[in-house]
């Protein structure tokens, strides 16, 4: 199943610091439908992310309801992005 969604960069301090962007409301609700044929533990969902012209694999996270796609370094300098940027982000699940 894909997506595409814009978004604004959000960066979590914690003990392993990361940058993320939250999925829409939608576009969770449909992932959450087929999240039991999809995920590997945790509510972990597999995914390849596209933003800009990267494109990387990762898993996307559940976190208060809804969805994040976590923004890899290597991600954010090829794409010169930062935090409180609005992107666009192209998901294919599975």
């Amino acid at each position: 199943m894909n997506f595409e969604f814009s978004g604004k960069i959000w960066y979590w301090r914690g003990p392993a610091p990361w940058y993320f962007v939250t999925v829409p409301e939608k576009e969770c609700r449909e992932i959450k439908a087929m999240s039991t044929f999809v995920t590997y533990g945790w509510g972990m969902i597999p995914a390849t992310v596209q933003i800009g012209r990267t494109k990387y694999k990762t898993s996307l996270w559940p976190k208060d309801g809804a969805y994040i796609v976590p923004i890899k370094a290597s991600v954010r300098k090829a794409e010169k992005i930062d935090t409180d940027d609005t992107i666009t982000v192209r998901l294919a699940i599975g």
